[in-house]
């Protein structure tokens, strides 16, 4: 298993996710999407796993790039956007292999075991 957590360091999720993965004794990467964001194939991947890229925008997202978000004409637009700011996913994501999940999805991280 090659866990790798995508997430905000102050994301409540993030560190509920961190924490499932440290109880059960399964290594992991964490990317800190503020500081290093996801790559253009990690990003698709995640994309194609969760099933499109309305379930990585966070709805909760702030500021000026979150506002212009919504009105994008196409999904490569907001596609560029969201590589261009990785603050606007929602988080946390967290990649095994080709499978995906974002937000904290405990169910389908134990049929990952």
């Amino acid at each position: 298993m090659n866990i790798q957590i995508f997430g905000k360091a102050k994301c409540f999720d993030t560190k509920k996710a961190e924490r499932y993965f440290k109880e059960r004794g399964i290594r992991f990467q964490r990317i800190d999407l503020s500081q290093k964001g996801m790559s253009r194939g990690e990003l698709t991947s995640v994309k194609a796993a969760v099933g499109g890229l309305d379930a990585l925008i966070d709805p909760k997202a702030k500021g000026e790039q979150a506002l212009l978000l919504p009105y994008l004409s196409s999904d490569e637009a907001k596609e560029e956007k969201l590589l261009e700011f990785p603050t606007l996913l929602r988080t946390p994501i967290v990649r095994n292999g080709r499978q995906a999940t974002v937000g904290y999805c405990p169910e389908i991280w134990k049929t990952w075991e």
